[in-house]
């Protein structure tokens, strides 16, 4: 018997292969713009919605506050011919007369190559005793000592220099050239130049970060602070401890962009057009530029203002909506900040859901059968 090829039934049989691949779910990376607008506060769900316009993205535009705290910033240079407890001293000693009280057989000087200063602070010298050299310069050390041995021996001449101890080293560890311990020296007294002496940091500059540990005390900064603002640049202290670490922020990207993945940050301030851009951007043929959502868990504080609802308590829940199509779109995704452990979802055209479905049709590979065989053809 010949099959109808009668227009009309063709058409009904497409259309009816449509519907059941409507019906049967196609794949696809996640929710679309509709059903995420569904799970709104508004309708019901557990989270704000709100479309990013000029007021919203500076409302957000909260970035990390980083600093030295005022006992930081206020602390002055450390003289470095200050002997400080810890500090490792050498000390030469010459006497006048054959048979001194320090003289050895290699002639009339005596080398006293590390003398370290105790923790209260003293020094011992023999014949001179115990000598507070703690707050004393190498020099008005060099005139105590010359006073004590005087009693004893005629007019001893002392040299004093001050070799770098635990009391006037810091600590650097982390991303920086080279690791260690290093003295507080004339060149490194500041945070600048001690960084400078380790060989530099060793990630980029723009998103290297430096914590300065004092006494239980901490304050992290850029690195790049260090030369745009001078009064970063603190004075150090014996047993600082520094730590130079990479930018650890990073945010999710989902759905249909260039890539799936959690994301580091690139730069200090990381808008959304920026966090975009960095894993490929949109698709042109599956992306919807209508749809790009970000997913926070926002302060108390912001929520309030972003919502206008002081009676908000306690963080929440907040999708932010952009729209690249509209008028300002692009420059309001540009002023967007984006923020540490966002989650970046950019939804499926609508238009790439229809391709999907003709594809299917077009590879015979409807769940039924071959639309040929459906409609007769």
């Amino acid at each position: 018997m010949q099959r109808s090829r009668n227009p009309w039934v063709r058409a009904a049989s497409l259309l009816a292969v449509c519907g059941l691949i409507a019906g049967c779910q196609l794949p696809k990376s996640g929710p679309n713009k509709s059903e995420i607008l569904a799970g709104s506060v508004e309708e019901g769900g557990n989270a704000f919605v709100v479309e990013v316009d000029d007021r919203v993205a500076k409302a957000t535009s909260v970035v990390p506050n980083y600093g030295f705290s005022q006992s930081f910033r206020n602390a002055q240079n450390v003289t470095a011919d200050t002997v400080r407890p810890g500090d490792v001293l050498g000390l030469t000693i010459w006497e006048n007369v054959d048979d001194g009280l320090l003289t050895t057989e290699t002639g009339a000087a005596t080398a006293l190559d590390e003398v370290q200063v105790d923790s209260e602070g003293y020094i011992f010298v023999p014949y001179a005793g115990r000598i507070r050299a703690a707050g004393s310069t190498p020099e008005q050390l060099r005139n105590l000592i010359s006073e004590k041995l005087e009693e004893q021996t005629p007019d001893p001449q002392v040299q004093v220099r001050r070799v770098a101890g635990n009391g006037s080293s810091v600590s650097l560890t982390g991303t920086v050239g080279a690791p260690g311990i290093y003295p507080i020296e004339q060149p490194t007294r500041t945070l600048s130049g001690m960084l400078a002496n380790a060989g530099g940091v060793s990630v980029a500059t723009d998103i290297a970060m430096v914590t300065v540990i004092r006494n239980g005390s901490k304050g992290t900064i850029w690195y790049e602070d260090l030369f745009r603002n001078p009064a970063t640049d603190i004075a150090l202290r014996g047993g600082d401890r520094i730590l130079v670490e990479e930018d650890s922020r990073s945010y999710i990207a989902l759905g249909a962009t260039g890539g799936q993945s959690r994301v580091s940050f690139e730069s200090q301030d990381l808008s959304a057009l920026e966090a975009l851009a960095q894993v490929g951007g949109l698709q042109s043929l599956s992306s919807d530029p209508t749809g790009i959502f970000v997913l926070r868990k926002e302060r108390q504080e912001v929520a309030r203002n972003v919502m206008g609802r002081p009676e908000l308590q306690g963080d929440q829940r907040m999708i932010y909506l952009l729209n690249l199509t509209a008028p300002n779109g692009l420059f309001v995704a540009r002023d967007f900040v984006i923020r540490d452990d966002d989650t970046i979802y950019v939804t499926e055209a609508p238009y790439a859901q229809w391709t999907k479905s003709i594809s299917l049709i077009a590879g015979g590979l409807t769940p039924v059968a071959n639309v040929a065989t459906l409609t007769g053809g």
